[in-house]
């Protein structure tokens, strides 16, 4: 009994687990990362991952409002770490925060949609958590494929530079 006098179930033993029908299906899983930083410079503004999270669940919240399906999963922090090599030959590196999205789209519950669809949500949400957070390229990944969203691509079209192209 709890304090207000209502019944506590009893906790489950080993035995009672069994497998929920329809959700056995083929592992779909995903991840978005996105940086933390604006910008490229160290004086760019840091985000704290709980930006990324309000924007992802403001996504969701939409989503199922319009009657569409919507991903879940879980945020952490972490950072990255690369390299490129400059024009006069030597070597920058650099590390900067990130938030990554991950999760899968369990089948008991998106298992009627097709892969397309999964991507299209995935795209959409970097797009929002993109835009939400400053940044100009989002790293998906779905299943065995990966992809790059970079929205200074749209400006190469018209013959300029896009932004962080080179960081020579």
């Amino acid at each position: 009994m709890t304090e207000q006098g209502e019944q506590v179930p009893p906790r489950p033993k080993p035995n009672d687990y069994v497998v929920v029908p329809d959700s056995l299906g083929p592992r779909r899983d995903f991840r978005i990362t996105v940086g933390l930083r604006e910008g490229w410079d160290e004086e760019g503004r840091v985000y704290d991952v709980s930006e990324a999270v309000r924007t992802a669940r403001g996504w969701m919240r939409r989503r199922l409002e319009a009657g569409l399906p919507a991903l879940s999963g879980m945020f952490a922090r972490a950072e990255v770490t690369y390299a490129w090599p400059k024009p006069d030959g030597t070597v920058g590196s650099d590390r900067e925060p990130v938030a990554i999205f991950t999760g899968e789209a369990v089948h008991a519950y998106l298992g009627h949609l097709p892969d397309a669809d999964i991507e299209a949500m995935l795209n959409d949400l970097a797009v929002e958590l993109g835009a939400a957070l400053g940044q100009e390229r989002m790293y998906v990944a779905f299943g065995q494929r990966t992809w790059i969203l970079d929205a200074g691509e749209r400006s190469m079209a018209d013959g300029s530079l896009g932004h962080g192209a080179d960081r020579g």
